[in-house]
């Protein structure tokens, strides 16, 4: 039985982690997947809130567990967050992420959340998780170059009159076929473990993986092309639009664990399974995106790149295959970083035309910020606590 004590922290802990994934909803996995896409006139502002947040409840449900438990037990050695530890660490987080989305900026929440988070485990008198940061810390440094450099040579690609529009569309349609086959879900393995589509239909047939992930890459590449070849334009939206939605999954299934992550070291306390929080957390997620991401989407597509669709769907093929990459590894990774460098790469392809440097600047100096003041201020503030206490 469960004390009611134990039971009453842990629902202000929850509430937390959900107050957490509303500011993410609203800021970081509710804004970057559809913002290409609104920047090159495919969807509406209120429409890809809404369609993301639908999205975003999937990827947390489906995808969210392997990141979820990074943040929970991986980024502090030697001891288990308390729930006043949550608590300040996911408050500390939430209002730092919610002063970026009502100032149009878009705060790292990777880099928020994992701060705060590091900084309540160390004033409990844990040990740095020197491996795990280094790890981390690889993904966020060379993530904006290697995104952003897949974006100018995608966009320069399908700029090139050497090359017809068709034939690289199809292709690169075709490579995203093929990393979609290869995405692990729980829901096509056994309890507490997870299977791609290539896998589950390579036991099935038998055929094995590198057939079927074969046969995703042309089935993808044989529709585009003969879309592109009788309605250009509307499949070229519709290829924007499905890149939008493939981000706006995989921003859920990474963006959650920010969320509720700090909540693992409690759930066998109060006997409550992860798949729950995870809905839960999703359900966060969505209130955000339907509720607050239109005004970053807005800023995202208007304010760093004039985007085409071309350039749009330059940024979003990076952008989902570096978030399919973290959520693969458990690396809590910042949608915001992701998606801005690789709307800028692709807006270099075009001479830089439409990249606002003084918001670059800006932008990266509010995600080193946010890492150290979220670090500070959730050791100072748990330190304070713990000792009144």
């Amino acid at each position: 039985m469960v004390a009611t004590g134990t039971l009453l922290t842990f629902v202000v802990a929850a509430l937390a982690s959900l107050f957490m994934a509303w500011a993410i909803g609203a800021g970081s996995s509710g804004s970057t997947p559809f913002a290409a896409a609104v920047g090159a006139n495919a969807i509406s502002v209120m429409r890809a809130g809404f369609v993301v947040g639908l999205l975003g409840f999937a990827g947390a449900v489906l995808q969210g567990a392997n990141v979820t438990e990074a943040v929970g037990t991986q980024l502090i050695g030697g001891v288990s967050l308390t729930a006043t530890a949550a608590i300040v660490g996911l408050l500390t987080a939430a209002i730092l992420v919610a002063i970026g989305v009502f100032t149009g900026y878009p705060i790292a929440t990777a880099f928020t959340v994992t701060g705060a988070i590091v900084g309540v485990g160390l004033a409990l008198g844990g040990d740095p998780a020197w491996a795990k940061y280094r790890q981390i810390g690889a993904l966020w440094v060379f993530s904006p170059f290697v995104g952003g450099g897949i974006a100018y040579g995608t966009a320069r690609l399908l700029r090139s009159e050497a090359v017809p529009e068709r034939y690289a569309i199809a292709i690169l349609g075709g490579l995203v076929g093929a990393l979609v086959a290869t995405i692990e879900f729980t829901l096509l393995a056994p309890a507490g473990e997870t299977a791609s589509i290539a896998a589950a239909l390579g036991d099935l047939l038998p055929v094995g993986t590198a057939v079927v992930t074969l046969g995703c890459a042309l089935l993808v590449t044989a529709v585009l092309f003969r879309g592109l070849v009788t309605d250009p334009e509307a499949t070229q939206r519709r290829f924007l639009l499905s890149l939008g939605g493939l981000v706006a999954f995989s921003a859920g299934g990474s963006q959650v664990g920010l969320a509720i992550g700090p909540l693992v070291p409690l759930l066998d306390e109060v006997a409550v399974p992860l798949p729950a929080v995870l809905a839960g957390g999703g359900f966060g997620l969505l209130l955000g995106s339907w509720t607050g991401a239109p005004r970053m989407i807005k800023a995202l597509a208007q304010d760093y790149s004039s985007l085409g669709p071309r350039r749009s769907i330059a940024a979003l093929i990076p952008a989902f295959a570096i978030a399919q990459v973290a959520v693969a590894f458990g690396i809590p990774v910042s949608f915001n970083e992701i998606v801005v460098s690789t709307i800028i790469g692709s807006g270099y392809a075009a001479g830089g035309s439409g990249v606002s440097r003084e918001k670059m600047l800006y932008t990266v100096l509010a995600w080193i910020g946010s890492l150290l003041l979220a670090l500070t201020l959730a050791y100072g503030a748990f330190t304070v606590i713990d000792t009144l206490a």
